[in-house]
């Protein structure tokens, strides 16, 4: 019991505040088809202008708000692929009872966007695996640099610190633009991100 209490207490601690890593992105790059296909059906998905985005202050406020809704939407939401939901592949939505790792994403960010976050600072991000799979994963934006909400791990941890490969993700001034992330190396002064 004991062991499990100090396992809570790890999981919602504040992160210390060394130099916030912040994903450096370059270029930009193509979106996703599932992406395309949902901004088709969901304009409004796609035409948020942030161009003054600027990383959220984590308070300790946000940070369980953050943790709330990655534990929430991973234990309400099952794991299913797009083509045992929808008989087909890339398929992104939002997810009631079943999803996969897209669906799981775009809960997160709405979720987030009610309770107040800017949509520029919550941006589904494209990543491979350690097996070389495709994964994605929300990354929120914050001053303590970027950390991730993802469906394969309850915690909430800075980019640099899982096991992913980053490829791309939403850019921070339009959300229906992509931008590739350089491949891993954190920046330690403000966010670069475009």
């Amino acid at each position: 019991m004991l062991a499990a209490l100090a396992g809570l207490t790890l999981a919602t601690a504040m992160p210390a505040q060394a130099s916030p890593a912040f994903m450096a992105t370059g270029a930009l790059t193509t979106q996703p088809v599932g992406h395309y296909e949902l901004c088709q059906r969901l304009p409004a998905e796609c035409a948020q202008e942030t161009a003054g985005a600027r990383p959220v202050e984590l308070t300790r406020e946000l940070w369980a708000t953050l943790i709330e809704i990655n534990n929430t939407v991973n234990t309400r939401v099952a794991p299913l692929t797009d083509f045992e939901i929808w008989g087909r592949e890339e398929v992104w939505s939002y997810p009631t009872t079943v999803g996969d790792c897209e669906d799981y994403v775009l809960e997160k960010r709405r979720l987030l966007m009610e309770a107040g976050l800017p949509a520029g600072n919550l941006l589904i991000t494209v990543v491979r695996q350690p097996d070389g799979s495709g994964h994605a994963v929300l990354t929120v934006n914050t001053s303590y640099g970027d950390f991730v909400l993802d469906n394969l791990e309850p915690r909430v941890m800075a980019w640099n610190d899982t096991e992913y490969r980053y490829l791309k993700r939403q850019s921070q001034r339009h959300s229906g633009a992509w931008v590739a992330i350089e491949n891993g190396q954190p920046t330690a002064v403000g966010s670069v991100s475009r």
